[in-house]
């Protein structure tokens, strides 16, 4: 299965497109979280730039991507116009319409659309950051216009549609999607595997680096760990069943000043 990098746009001192008190950086971080956790239970590996309301440049969150290795880039957005309820419809951005990424924007664009949105197509949109610096097929996703009242209604009413339709649609293009489980022999009992979250806080080539952060961590009374994984000593800490543990812990050791990940 392959690797996710979810960005929920904007975030922090910037709050995106604002219209009548909404704020776009609001409904990114709503529809990131929805549509992350769909994809995690389609079996796939996730991983977010942001859990809560913080700000990172367009170019940290490419280069963190980067550094995680992630197979693919989806930044959430919304859309604005210069006059509202001028413009509707949803759209997919991308560097260029060409390899994989050009599939997931058009899966994606047909489920925007089957849920009620105008489809306003795949654009290129080489200048921004998040599609130019990352190293692996990147896509920027706007879900509707903000200042638009029906496409407000239509993202409130259809959400659940919406975060559906758009993990259906990365699962598919991606060729990620969960083959029909085989039923289990009369008399065994099915047991899946548990899916925790854990909070990332630093990897590296070099262990004595991800040692002295486990240190540094583990003294500061934190339930840190090493994995080895793809080549890097990856720091980590908590394990947990819910969701909102570990993004609790994450924004506690984001305030402390350490660059986190929430990773499951």
């Amino acid at each position: 299965m392959a690797k996710y990098i979810i960005d929920a746009g904007h975030g922090g001192s910037d709050p995106g497109a604002v219209y009548e008190g909404r704020r776009e950086k609001d409904d990114n971080l709503r529809l990131a979280l929805a549509v992350g956790r769909l994809l995690e239970d389609g079996g796939a590996e996730v991983v977010y730039t942001r859990t809560e309301d913080v700000y990172q440049t367009p170019f940290e969150k490419a280069q963190t991507a980067n550094q995680l290795g992630g197979d693919y880039f989806l930044s959430f957005h919304r859309n604005s116009s210069a006059e509202p309820n001028r413009y509707s419809g949803a759209e997919t951005l991308v560097y260029d319409r060409f390899g994989k990424k050009l599939e997931l924007a058009e899966a994606i664009n047909r489920e925007l659309e089957a849920a009620g949105y105008q489809n306003l197509g795949v654009k290129e949109r080489p200048g921004l950051a998040v599609l130019r610096k990352t190293r692996m097929p990147a896509l920027l996703i706007e879900t509707g216009f903000l200042n638009t009242d029906a496409d407000n209604a239509l993202f409130d009413r259809e959400f659940d549609a919406l975060a559906q339709g758009i993990a259906r649609g990365i699962l598919s293009a991606s060729g990620d999607e969960t083959p029909p489980r085989e039923p289990e022999p009369e008399g065994e009992e099915n047991t899946p595997e548990e899916k925790l979250y854990r909070v990332q806080v630093g990897a590296y080539r070099n262990r004595e680096y991800a040692e002295a952060l486990l240190s540094q961590l583990q003294q500061e009374g934190y339930p840190a760990f090493i994995l080895k994984e793809d080549g890097y000593y990856k720091v980590q800490a908590g394990a947990f069943r819910a969701l909102d543990n570990a993004v609790r812990l994450e924004g506690e050791l984001r305030r402390k000043g350490y660059s986190t990940f929430l990773v499951s």
